[in-house]
């Protein structure tokens, strides 16, 4: 059993955990970083590689990945202990106020506070109805290298962020691109739904998959109208059911801190319900809350700054500029 001992416990190596080790080594901290991904990331780089994203601020476009990049560049100015490839399961807190984080594979990190950046969980794609046959056969759940997609025709099943920014971020690569979704009005940005109905990308909605077929490989889907259950047979050689996910918070909710429903309570220090562990990003509810990157950040460098002071309480909790 391995043994570490750090300042700072972050649990989730997403855009807002990486930028929480950064913010943390800024004020002196050490910490690690324990992602259940053997690789840093979390929901970006493990889902969305390749996705464009809109809301980070100094980019008007940058690749999943390379935020990552850019994120695990920037905290390694201060060495961040990752503990890759290993789950949190039990936090154990102790009478000075410092903690025991075990992992499921045995290696324990002593700390002095916790930081859970572990976005929405534990995520599991939503599948689409009876076509499990053609999971690796033409049909995937998310696209992780556009090029995949070069020449298909491709049929994109959803009406959220992905489904649409798939199907833009795919023309010029795939053959054809035709996008249903069972209702017309969609979760995507109106901004990208306006794109969508702008660009070549067939779209139908109110529209379902009614059967997969092919051989080896996906060869061709039937829809069907959701309102006339009028059908039309396309011609497919690849299916994204960008349907969402379900999430699950797995070995936290055993941990006595108050959840409600999928998401940790937070005060405005990004403090839980338990003293000295804080969280930020995805994984957080207070009111008002808006789950983006940019917010996240912010969220970070917020817990970082309190988690300091819970430390050290004769320590400010804002440091200054990082330019000062």
């Amino acid at each position: 059993m391995a043994t570490q001992s750090v300042d700072l416990t972050i649990i989730g190596a997403g855009p807002a955990g990486l930028y929480a080790a950064y913010y943390a080594g800024f004020r002196g901290m050490r910490t690690a970083v324990v992602d259940s991904l053997p690789e840093p990331g979390g929901q970006v780089a493990a889902l969305y590689p390749e996705k464009l994203i809109y809301d980070v601020a100094g980019f008007p476009a940058i690749k999943g990945q390379e935020l990552i990049e850019r994120c695990v560049e920037q905290a390694a100015a201060y060495d961040p202990a990752y503990v890759l490839g290993h789950r949190a399961e039990t936090l154990t807190r102790h009478d000075d106020g410092s903690f025991t984080i075990g992992t499921h594979k045995g290696e324990q990190v002593s700390t002095r506070s916790v930081l859970i950046t572990g976005g929405i969980g534990t995520f599991t794609p939503r599948p689409l109805p009876d076509a499990a046959e053609f999971e690796g056969r033409g049909l995937v759940y998310f696209v992780r290298e556009l090029e995949t997609m070069r020449d298909l025709d491709v049929l994109i099943v959803g009406g959220g962020d992905s489904a649409v920014d798939w199907a833009l971020n795919l023309e010029g690569i795939a053959r054809s691109i035709t996008l249903i979704h069972r209702r017309d009005r969609f979760r995507a940005h109106e901004d990208s739904v306006q794109k969508l109905y702008a660009s070549s990308v067939r779209v139908l909605t109110f529209t379902e998959v009614a059967q997969l077929r092919g051989a080896d490989r996906l060869e061709e889907a039937t829809v069907f109208s959701n309102k006339t259950d009028e059908r039309e047979t396309i011609k497919v050689q690849a299916v994204v059911a960008a349907l969402g996910f379900t999430s699950d918070l797995g070995p936290l909710k055993s941990w006595d801190i108050e959840i409600d429903g999928r998401h940790v309570l937070v005060d405005t220090r990004m403090q839980t319900s338990i003293e000295g562990v804080f969280a930020a990003g995805d994984i957080t509810e207070y009111e008002g809350k808006v789950r983006l990157i940019a917010v996240g950040f912010g969220e970070a460098a917020t817990a970082v700054n309190n988690a300091a002071v819970y430390i050290d309480p004769a320590a400010r909790v804002f440091p200054g500029h990082s330019s000062g």
